[in-house]
């Protein structure tokens, strides 16, 4: 029995418990030692008690049964701190389970060991909050894990758990997964509940996990994906999922390779590194490459006004007194919407999805996949509190006292104006996507795949100045299966790290 967690994948885990090689309780044991004396900040909680009782009675029989299982702190655990990675609501407890992680519990047979952090809200693509600090990557201390499902990633990449859920309503399972090398993937719309309580505005958000290996992914769908009543935007179940791997003829199949999927701009060497593994993944499998333009209209600012209408019913009538709690770059944005966001607004927004769906519609008439990066470049730094260093407005915007009454200041005026002028919200947005790029193109490449619903995955491909890179693959809605053959037959010709190398040479013998 190593010291160390297992850090091969979940499914070889269970394996291994089932073939008496380890046991559910000396694997946690050695779980909770790393969690001690991991320095990467991935966890906002912890259950030991739970854990270990768990752990005792673990029915190893189960999909997942005795697998040490990390949750991501936005999803409800009864019992646990619910505090959605917000100082607000620091001191809540969580009075129900959500029905995913109910399913990872009782099908799946999981060890939960406790929460891992998030960014506020789920709100940005980074790994710093100020409830939770800094999660660092595992790959090099310093350089941040994406958000918002950063624990998890750092976590699984790092070492500490070979499981752990995450949630994705702009990129937030594919960021992580590109940046720690890990794969993440993003089904159709509704392919696991929600529920309860589950906000239907703006129909973006998926749920699921972070995982080493393609027959992990498709084993958690096993476990958690299908129907739910209390979520009326679920789908049947077309599993079996891990059973079905490799039973997809991808040989004639068309592509798209688009790295710089909605004319985002890469960072050097992304684009190259993207190219390479789609020529290797056409050659591996005998699919086509194909000339078909993708060009969706970036409506990342849209996207973000309709997820905050949602965010001030969660915070109810604790706004705006507890601006002082939250991320400067959330209350920001919340004062933006409700400044910029009136029926206009909402109107330009739906022409923007409408084009935005039919774009990526006629791609796929003309193509099965379309490649994209899933960053622009590989991580930046970890306390970062936006993804481009040159955010100058939001910047100047909480750069004082006298800057954050000047901006309020300005809004307020927005708002007096726009009441005689409705269409000068939505003009102001066309106009600042284009003056400040970098508020609207955040999470831009994965963000198409929120808005038009269909299923991505994010595959490991390889390094850019030794940190990982990550490839989405599209598909068409519901080809979810044929997407866990895309990335198994990218795992067979070119294999890569299950956990970052950092952690991969504690675990060599000396």
């Amino acid at each position: 029995m190593s010291d160390l967690p297992w850090q091969g994948d979940a499914c070889s885990l269970v394996d291994a418990f089932r073939a008496g090689e380890r046991s559910p309780v000396e694997e946690l044991e050695a779980t909770i030692a790393a969690i001690d004396s991991s320095e990467l900040n991935a966890f906002a909680f912890l259950d030991l008690d739970r854990a270990r009782a768990a752990a005792a009675r673990a029915d190893v029989a189960k999909p997942f049964g005795g697998v040490p299982t990390a949750v991501k702190e936005l999803e409800p655990v009864a019992g646990w701190p619910y505090t959605e990675a917000s100082l607000v609501f620091e001191h809540r407890t969580a009075d129900h389970t959500s029905h995913h992680v109910e399913r990872l519990f009782d099908r799946g047979g999981v060890v939960a060991v406790g929460q891992t952090t998030a960014s506020e809200f789920g709100g940005l693509n980074v790994s710093v909050s100020k409830i939770n600090g800094v999660t660092h990557n595992p790959w090099r201390h310093g350089r941040t894990v994406g958000g918002s499902s950063s624990g998890s990633a750092a976590a699984v990449a790092g070492g500490l758990v070979s499981l752990a859920t995450g949630g994705d309503g702009g990129g937030s399972i594919r960021i992580p997964a590109g940046y720690t090398g890990l794969l993440g993937m993003k089904g159709t719309f509704g392919r696991i509940p929600r529920s309860p309580h589950a906000y239907m505005r703006p129909n973006t958000v998926v749920v699921g996990n972070l995982a080493r290996s393609v027959r992990d992914a498709a084993r958690y769908y096993d476990v958690c994906a299908g129907p739910h009543p209390y979520d009326p935007t679920t789908l049947p179940d077309a599993g079996p999922w891990e059973a079905g791997l490799g039973t997809h003829d991808l040989r004639g199949r068309k592509v798209a390779v688009v790295p710089a999927l909605g004319g985002v701009t890469l960072e050097p060497g992304v684009e190259e590194r993207i190219r390479e593994e789609a020529a290797a993944l056409i050659a591996a499998t005998g699919m086509i490459q194909v000339d078909v333009p993708v060009e969706p209209p970036n409506l990342a600012a849209q996207w973000m006004m309709g997820n905050l209408a949602t965010l001030l019913a969660d915070l109810g009538d604790r706004w705006p007194g507890c601006a002082g709690d939250l991320t400067e770059e959330v209350a920001v944005g919340l004062r933006l919407s409700e400044s910029l966001y009136n029926l206009h607004t909402a109107a330009a927004a739906e022409g923007l999805r409408i084009q935005a769906n039919e774009a990526m519609a006629e791609a796929f008439e003309q193509a099965d996949f379309v490649i994209a990066a899933t960053n622009p470049g590989p991580a930046f730094a970890a306390d970062a509190v936006m993804s481009s260093d040159s955010a100058s407005f939001i910047d100047w915007a909480k750069s004082s006292q006298i800057a954050a009454w000047a901006f309020r200041g300005v809004l307020f005026g927005t708002r007096v104006v726009s009441a005689a002028i409705p269409k000068l919200p939505s003009a102001l947005l066309a106009e600042s996507s284009k003056r400040f790029p970098d508020l609207v193109t955040m999470g831009a490449l994965t963000i198409i795949s929120n808005i038009y619903g269909n299923p991505v995955v994010s595959i490991p491909a390889g390094t850019v100045d030794d940190l990982p890179v990550g490839m989405q693959v599209l598909a068409r809605h519901h080809a979810d299966a044929l997407l866990f053959d895309v990335a198994l037959a990218v795992e067979r010709d070119r294999p890569w790290p299950l956990v970052a190398p950092p952690a991969a040479a504690l675990a060599e013998p000396v």
